[in-house]
């Protein structure tokens, strides 16, 4: 009688990957793996921190070596790798293409490691902060420079989803269509409580524009939004699109949804320029007294910022982060411009539009802070 039991409890100590082949053996062992991945319901993520041989990615070596360890079955993927490597370090016009053969076999490379049913957002930015695998309470690292990645293994998560989404420009039409919010679960969905938004290719006519209009329909006090300008974008999986055409632009982003979400943002704006300004603005995010088991961090910060800005000192806002957050995990890039403002978003408290004034979202040379977290673990 007590059979189920006992090969539960021993199926339980698997990784993932070595679950799912034992679930072949027989029924018995097949519904005890089912039983067992429904109760894994906690982020995890590999990090790649150190260079390795020239012919793939450190981000591909780690994700090849890691998921046969996890005990998550991924369904949702964020990705971020080094713009610099993992395109290619070619850099005269005639070599272009073999740069960007080069950045969508690597992308391809990574997407065949994960579940097909899997989906993948993958971004490419100038610099990379992560935080080492082992342990949420290791200490995130700020990588400005040289090859470093991380993704983010989101399970099935009881009360929880989370989507992709992207909104192209389109260079014939200077009005965007905001039925394709409604499309995109961005409008009419009540539940919805974060939304994480990359702008690609900034640099094009009109990208800067485009964003305005995808910003501003969705600047509600009772959604957090936070992110910023990115290189570009290399995987989007729920599209069947691995890379945007050369000459485009637009927006492409995570939208979590779910009751139990909770999520705070705080914005480190140019002044913040010494230990003692950055430890205030985590001060102010931790006053937002968001649970912290379950719960992940985001820094989404400008080039213009880390140890130059800081006169030299490296790893000042994710030293700060990890004083205030012990035990929260940080991720998030070195890009082209921010997405975000001081927000709360929780169980108890939502700011509530007052008066006909927006905030701000759209920045340079700042910081953005953002806490996300998806609920308790049973």
């Amino acid at each position: 009688a007590n059979l189920a039991e006992v090969v539960e409890r021993v199926l339980g100590f698997l990784p993932t990957k070595a679950l799912l082949r034992a679930a072949c053996v027989c029924r018995l062992w097949r519904e005890c793996a089912r039983r067992t991945l429904r109760t894994r319901q906690r982020i995890a993520w590999v990090s790649a921190l150190e260079p390795g041989p020239a012919e793939n990615h450190a981000l591909v070596r780690a994700l090849a070596r890691e998921l046969e360890k996890v005990h998550v079955l991924p369904q949702t993927v964020l990705y971020i790798a080094d713009a610099e490597t993992f395109s290619g370090h070619e850099e005269c016009h005639e070599q272009k293409k073999a740069r960007k053969r080069n950045s969508k076999e690597t992308a391809l490379a990574l997407e065949k490691l994960l579940p097909k049913r899997c989906q993948v957002l993958g971004l490419v930015t100038p610099g990379i902060v992560v935080t080492p695998m082992g342990s949420s309470s290791n200490q995130p690292q700020e990588i400005e420079e040289g090859e470093a990645g991380f993704a983010l293994l989101f399970p099935k998560i009881d009360g929880v989803k989370i989507h992709t989404f992207h909104f192209s420009k389109d260079v014939k039409n200077r009005v965007f269509d905001e039925s394709k919010f409604a499309e995109a679960g961005l409008k009419n969905n009540p539940d919805l409580r974060v939304v994480l938004l990359f702008g690609y290719n900034s640099w094009k006519t009109g990208a800067t524009r485009f964003l305005h209009q995808i910003v501003n329909p969705l600047n509600e006090k009772s959604i957090i939004l936070a992110g910023g300008q990115v290189e570009s974008f290399t995987s989007l999986t729920s599209e069947n699109s691995h890379a945007q055409p050369g000459d485009a632009c637009g927006v492409v982003g995570l939208a979590f949804s779910g009751a139990q979400i909770q999520s705070a943002t705080v914005l480190l704006d140019q002044d913040v320029a010494d230990e003692r300004t950055a430890e205030a603005a985590m001060q102010r995010l931790k006053a937002a007294n968001i649970p912290e088991h379950n719960t992940i961090g985001f820094m989404f910060a400008c080039v213009g910022r880390g140890y130059r800005h800081y006169k030299t000192k490296r790893n000042m806002e994710a030293d700060a982060f990890r004083k205030f957050f012990p035990s929260v995990p940080l991720f998030g890039f070195f890009g082209h411009g921010e997405i975000g403002c001081d927000r709360i978003v929780t169980g108890n408290f939502v700011l509530r539009e007052c008066n006909d004034i927006k905030d701000d979202l759209l920045h340079g040379y700042t910081t953005v802070m953002t806490l996300i977290h998806l609920g308790s673990t049973k």
